[in-house]
């Protein structure tokens, strides 16, 4: 798949992910699990596109979620998503990736994310909550959406983004 549908796929998911998720998800939940679904796909990015696809996809994503839902900072997710995408890109750029191991840098990246989101708020005072209470109230119950959702989405993503590098290959050997 071309980059451009990928990024219209990603424009729909951020779109899902402020709207009609909200509606899907039962009261009691609904200050808690945050969803994340751009985030995945900029880690799918890195880990079959590469560091450098993930780090403009994760910047140009996170700051739409800044503008679009956290106007308190501009660029913290921005920063964020751009690093850990880059980052997962960087390790996992010789590596063949599994099911299991890209479930599990995708849950290890949603950590680091909103770990570093949570601590840079805390820096500029826009939080007063502990990070214990953090972790058990949203970080955990996110990072479990998160890992169910790229287990649903592990194999048409990494066939899209699989796809377009081969055939860019296959058109740079002709």
């Amino acid at each position: 798949m071309s980059m451009q549908r990928i990024v219209l796929v990603m424009l729909l998911f951020f779109i899902s992910e402020g709207t009609i998720f909200y509606w899907l998800l039962p009261d009691s939940l609904v200050g808690r699990v945050v969803p994340m679904f751009t985030l995945a796909f900029v880690l799918f990015s890195g880990l079959y596109r590469g560091r450098h696809t993930a780090l403009i996809l994760g910047m140009a994503f996170g700051l739409l979620q800044d503008l679009s839902f956290y106007g308190l900072i501009i660029g913290v997710h921005s920063f964020s998503m751009g690093l850990v995408g880059y980052l997962t890109g960087l390790l996992m750029e010789r590596k063949r990736s599994t099911l299991l191991m890209a479930v599990t840098m995708i849950g290890l990246s949603t950590l680091v994310f909103q770990t570093l989101n949570h601590f840079i708020y805390s820096v500029f005072r826009l939080t007063d909550q502990t990070y214990e209470w953090a972790l058990s109230q949203h970080i955990l119950p996110s990072l479990f959406l998160q890992l169910i959702f790229a287990i649903i989405i592990y194999v048409p993503a990494r066939r899209w983004f699989e796809g377009s590098v081969k055939k860019k290959s296959e058109k740079e050997e002709e």
